[in-house]
């Protein structure tokens, strides 16, 4: 499919990176006049507390659409659900969307996969509201967006990491997984031969757990991808940078290893120099044609 001739046509898409993780896309002049752009939308509500996404919707695609949900880095404890990564798919008849979460202060994990499949829960139950495929919905993240991205993309099957949070009974299943650089198992911080960042590891895991792993090895256990990877899996796309001190390649190259014995497909994209974070046009385009691949738009 054609891009569409939305106001982005020439427009230029800025991306940057903020520590640890926290990819976003600086929206172009001119492309609010080409969405529909829903803000602060409530999805869930957990004992008071408002969750909300944010939806950009190209007027003039095709219904119904594909749509894509970001999920933020910040080690899961700080970022938000503005200026979504992957807007630029809005050209391609995509709808966006883009969520915040419960951050680890407030609540240890699952509290932050429970509400990422809250939120698929809704955009499924929604879909004739907006427009959407409910069964074309992919999601994306970077660093804590990844490592809550890949757990979307494997455990649809799980019952102990689905919550109740809106609409429950509704399917949390994702079609299509972009993971940038996400951790994605917490076992591997215990033991000599250790490569993750101290720092990272002593302060901002243990907070997501609400202990050092090699107090909670069980929910770092729960908490790491790796462990759910089966057949049922969804297609990926991974990149992740040969020099990232933060999460260690050998995170993704062992996942994706896993996704692809499994029968899942499954690409790894290792970029050379690039830390926990990069900016590498190569790995945007991927990611554009990967979910154009895997999640088809309408022909108009």
């Amino acid at each position: 499919m054609r891009p569409l001739p939305l106001s982005l046509a020439g427009a230029v898409v800025f991306f940057t990176l903020m520590w640890p993780g926290v990819l976003c896309a600086q929206t172009p002049n001119g492309l609010s006049e080409a969405l529909d752009i829903h803000r602060d939308v409530e999805y869930a509500n957990v004992n008071g507390k408002s969750l909300l996404i944010d939806l950009y919707i190209p007027k003039n695609a095709s219904k119904p659409m594909p749509v894509v949900m970001w999920i933020h880095g910040g080690g899961w404890t700080e970022g938000n659900k503005a200026n979504p990564m992957p807007l630029p798919l809005v050209k391609y008849g995509f709808a966006v969307a883009s969520i915040n979460y419960r951050l680890s202060q407030e609540a240890i994990f699952p509290a932050q996969i429970y509400d990422c499949k809250a939120a698929v829960r809704w955009l499924r139950a929604h879909a004739g509201d907006y427009g959407f495929n409910p069964d074309a919905i992919g999601v994306a993240g970077g660093s804590a967006g990844g490592h809550l991205v890949a757990l979307l993309g494997t455990t649809s099957q799980n019952p102990e990491l689905e919550g109740q949070e809106g609409n429950p009974g509704v399917s949390s299943r994702v079609q299509a997984v972009v993971d940038f650089f996400g951790p994605t198992d917490f076992l591997m911080m215990i033991g000599p031969d250790r490569k993750w960042d101290k720092e990272y590891a002593v302060t901002v895991v243990s907070q997501l757990l609400g202990g050092p792993v090699d107090q909670k090895p069980d929910l770092a256990r729960q908490a790491s991808p790796l462990y759910y990877v089966t057949g049922q899996a969804c297609p990926f796309y991974i990149a992740h940078g040969d020099q990232d001190q933060t999460v260690p390649v050998e995170q993704s190259i062992e996942f994706n290893d896993a996704l692809q014995k499994a029968g899942v497909a499954s690409t790894l994209h290792i970029v050379k120099g690039g830390g926990h974070g990069f900016n590498d046009p190569s790995v945007m385009q991927e990611m554009i044609d990967f979910f154009r691949h895997n999640l088809p738009a309408p022909k108009p």
